[in-house]
């Protein structure tokens, strides 16, 4: 399960937030991409689609496949997941099993942009999400398997975000690609997120105001608390359930007056969606259903799957910030993307080297090697 949203502050900024959650750690990297980095993109059959960042980017990223000793991971390999870039430009991937099977072809001459390349791809070349829009109406995109995943077609979908508010969604549904505006600024996981929309109607009733007193026959009925108001959100942590409170919270959370308040409230709104292992479990003989992403291979002597919040980050989109907390802190560490971008070189770190307990590590990642 995963849960994004974007809020803004009382001067109309935009702020993007999101966790990612599984039932395993994975072995994520915090990488820095400047302006110029080069990368190709492979769909068998198709000739391959090179492409160099007009943009520095700042991504959560990952290894397509596992190193062995005749082939280290390299730069190369990363996929990014999550990121900014120098425009306020930002890119998420979220769980949808539905992307897989069958595909829309293209001309076999024509060069193919594999689904799994789209964070490097969107966060490098484009500044807004009318750019992005414009150039996937011209650019054949494909799922493909993923070596990680042990083949299993890639099970996503990917939501685009800019500084002015506006946001995308690019989904993919047995294969064939969607673009389509997100007016909500909101993203969980299945059904399509159409579905996910007309569901909002049935919730025309929430507000924030609370009604507190009532009367009934002659009996008056007061409430001995506040909060009555959000009585009738979903419980559960479905993404339906998921998606109709991250679109109430990013709509009536307080505006907050300047930049750094404003990340704490994005903070506090996503605690609303901070998962605790053990919250609800699955187990073994009820099938691997529970797994939002297939292909994933619980560890053995696992009594129980679990899906918890692996990580939480935040975006401040209007000053290039990027905030990540995993789930051994309750702390968040801050990245900035403009101190980064004068260094002109990729940079790369390992999740486990990121210190919980550091308020920031722009330092530590422009001292870092390259993948």
């Amino acid at each position: 399960m995963c849960t994004s949203l974007i809020y803004s502050d009382a001067a109309g900024k935009v702020y993007f937030g999101r966790t990612l959650e599984l039932t395993m750690e994975l072995p994520y990297q915090m990488a820095f991409l400047p302006a110029g980095f080069a990368s190709t993109s492979q769909i068998e059959g198709h000739p391959a689609l090179a492409y160099s960042a007009r943009h520095a980017v700042l991504a959560v990223a990952m290894p397509s496949r596992l190193p062995t000793p005749q082939a280290p991971v390299g730069l190369g390999d990363l996929k990014v997941l999550e990121g900014l870039n120098d425009k306020g430009l930002t890119f998420s991937l979220l769980s949808y099993p539905a992307a897989a099977g069958g595909h829309r072809s293209a001309e076999v001459t024509r060069a193919v942009l594999a689904a799994s390349d789209l964070g490097s791809w969107v966060l490098g070349q484009f500044a807004s999400v009318d750019e992005v829009k414009a150039a996937l109406a011209d650019q054949p995109v494909q799922v493909e398997p993923l070596a990680i995943l042990g083949g299993v077609e890639a099970p996503f979908h990917y939501v685009v975000h800019d500084a002015s508010g506006a946001a995308l969604v690019i989904e993919f549904n047995r294969g064939v690609m969607s673009v389509i505006d997100n007016p909500v600024g909101v993203m969980t996981n299945g059904p399509a997120f159409g579905w996910h929309l007309t569901n909002l109607d049935n919730y025309t009733f929430l507000g924030n105001v609370d009604k507190s007193s009532a009367s009934f026959g002659r009996y008056a009925a007061v409430q001995p608390d506040s909060g009555i108001a959000t009585a009738g959100l979903p419980a559960s942590n479905t993404s339906v359930g998921r998606f109709v409170r991250a679109a109430f919270y990013a709509q009536y959370a307080e505006k907050a007056a300047t930049p750094d308040l404003a990340v704490l409230a994005l903070a506090h709104i996503l605690n609303n969606f901070d998962r605790p292992r053990g919250l609800t479990i699955d187990y073994p003989e009820q099938g691997d259903g529970h797994l939002e992403v297939a292909g994933l291979e619980e560890p053995g002597g696992q009594a129980y799957a679990t899906e918890y919040t692996s990580w939480t980050s935040l975006a401040d989109l209007d000053r290039k910030l990027f905030f990540l907390r995993g789930y051994g802190s309750l702390n968040y560490t801050r990245f900035d993307l403009n101190a980064l971008a004068a260094t002109g070189e990729p940079r790369v770190l390992p999740f486990h080297r990121i210190d919980g307990t550091a308020t920031d590590a722009t330092a530590a990642l422009i001292n870092a090697m390259a993948a």
